[in-house]
């Protein structure tokens, strides 16, 4: 199975390069973005990452902006958003959430534990997935088992019904 893709938006250098390091050492695929503007036109048109890792503080349009629009759009609206911030006020962690982020982290962080939320949030994924989940999504294989459709990358996969059914075992 192909390494996790994860972005990485943090507008803080020293912070991206630590943040990126410690993804990159755990087996992860990662791509970083200095602002959420150049975050939001790759995902305009390209392939969705398994999770985004978003600084909240980032200038132009910052987190929460970025993680409401991502959540309005299309495919990009089931990706874990992991939020890392130096805000920790409880107003703060709640507008996060409330806006659709899975997760919440302030600075200053422990690399490890970022590492092990990161893991959490992509079994937690997997989980809803295998739990009986009706859209099941695996990197950019996606199972929709009301309507019986498989794609890749967004490109349909044309199967036959046992094929259909063998997959989503």
């Amino acid at each position: 199975m192909a390494a996790p893709k994860i972005w990485l938006v943090e507008d803080e250098e020293d912070i991206l390069a630590l943040v990126y390091y410690n993804l990159e050492r755990h087996g992860f695929k990662v791509r970083g973005f200095p602002n959420a503007e150049e975050m939001l036109t790759a995902a305009k048109g390209e392939q969705r990452p398994d999770l985004i890792v978003l600084d909240v503080m980032l200038p132009g349009i910052d987190g929460f902006e970025a993680c409401r629009r991502l959540k309005k759009q299309g495919n990009f609206g089931v990706v874990p958003i992991l939020m890392l911030t130096a805000r920790s006020e409880e107003a703060d962690i709640i507008s996060g959430l409330e806006l659709g982020a899975d997760d919440y982290l302030t600075k200053p962080f422990s690399p490890r534990v970022l590492v092990a939320r990161v893991q959490a949030l992509l079994r937690r994924a997997v989980l809803q997935a295998e739990d009986g989940g009706n859209r099941i999504t695996l990197g950019e294989l996606v199972i929709d088992k009301d309507r019986h459709e498989v794609t890749i990358s967004g490109t349909p996969v044309p199967l036959t019904a046992s094929e259909f059914k063998i997959l989503s075992l």
